[in-house]
């Protein structure tokens, strides 16, 4: 049995990409079965309901009697704390290659530069596209959606926007107002916590030794998570040292407007926002027009 899954934090393209990949094994008679690795947010949720799938078995670590195809993620600080034990038998991904992970053998590694890893699984699926059931067409739309904003961000390419299209007339859907319902589940986080919103949607990083989580949150309500910005700035020492990182960064993208508040809650994080963006800081907020994307926008620019 070889277990799928993606990074911590999961969110729609790591939860659907590990049933995509389940599925499209199951068809070549490999048995498999998809995981996630927390529980998967609002929009991932959603999607799940949407298209009949139960929300995978939570994996708290693995083992060296463990075989793992990983998706939409390469980084050893974003996986279960022995993955190195565990025999890694593939890769699919759309992140830079981050290092660190150690295999058994060699190994199949797809990583691809377009906006989701669900796109990846098509390209390698070809003609068997065709032939999946539109629950799964409807899994790889929605990871596509999710990760390209609906084609706002940055990382968009033209082999996304197609496939999105050659997807949406296959199942029937608008894409503007599926991607809609999408984003209105995704910005419903009244009844989560300030600790549960900054670990949410986050990825450790460091910078020239520097540890960082850096935390996205994408919504089409920005004010909702805005009104709580005392609360969440008071929560981000706690979470700091809860996760042993040095700085907490919060993203709040603003999904229509397509910019991003970043909170300031010190004066070190605020010396990491004038070098990494040009900007200058007077406040506990600071807006940044066009900021929409974690991996091509924030991550590169990132200045300590």
């Amino acid at each position: 049995m070889i277990k799928i899954f993606g990074h911590k934090a999961p969110d729609t393209d790591a939860t659907g990409s590990a049933i995509i990949w389940s599925w499209f094994l199951g068809t070549k008679d490999v048995e498999a079965t998809p995981y996630v690795l927390g529980t998967p947010n609002t929009e991932a949720a959603f999607v799940l309901k949407r298209w009949g799938y139960e929300t995978p078995a939570i994996l708290d670590d693995v083992d060296a009697d463990d075989m793992v195809v990983i998706v939409d993620t390469n980084n050893p600080a974003e996986l279960p704390e022995h993955i190195n034990d565990a025999t890694v038998i593939e890769i699919i991904d759309h992140h830079m290659l981050v290092g660190g992970l150690k295999t058994k053998q060699p190994i199949n590694i797809t990583i691809e530069p377009v906006a989701s890893t669900a796109t990846v699984m098509a390209n390698m699926m070809g003609e068997d596209l065709a032939t999946a059931p539109d629950a799964i067409k409807g899994l790889i739309l929605s990871c596509v959606l999710s990760d390209t904003l609906e084609f706002r961000s940055p990382t968009t390419t033209d082999v996304d926007v197609a496939l999105a299209s050659f997807l949406a007339d296959e199942l029937g859907l608008d894409v503007t107002e599926y991607a809609g319902e999408m984003f209105a589940a995704k910005s419903d986080v009244s009844h989560f916590s300030d600790a549960e919103l900054l670990r949410m949607d986050s990825k450790e990083y460091a910078v020239d030794g520097v540890k960082l989580r850096i935390s996205v949150l994408e919504t089409t309500s920005p004010e909702t998570v805005l009104s709580r910005k005392d609360s969440l700035i008071e929560t981000m020492a706690t979470v700091a040292t809860e996760d042993s990182v040095d700085q907490v960064l919060l993203f709040v993208v603003d999904i229509l407007n397509e910019q991003a508040t970043l909170l300031i809650p010190n004066d070190t994080v605020k010396q990491i926002a004038q070098k990494s963006f040009d900007v200058i800081v007077s406040g506990d907020a600071i807006v940044l027009p066009g900021i929409v994307s974690r991996k091509k926008q924030i991550i590169p620019n990132l200045v300590v």
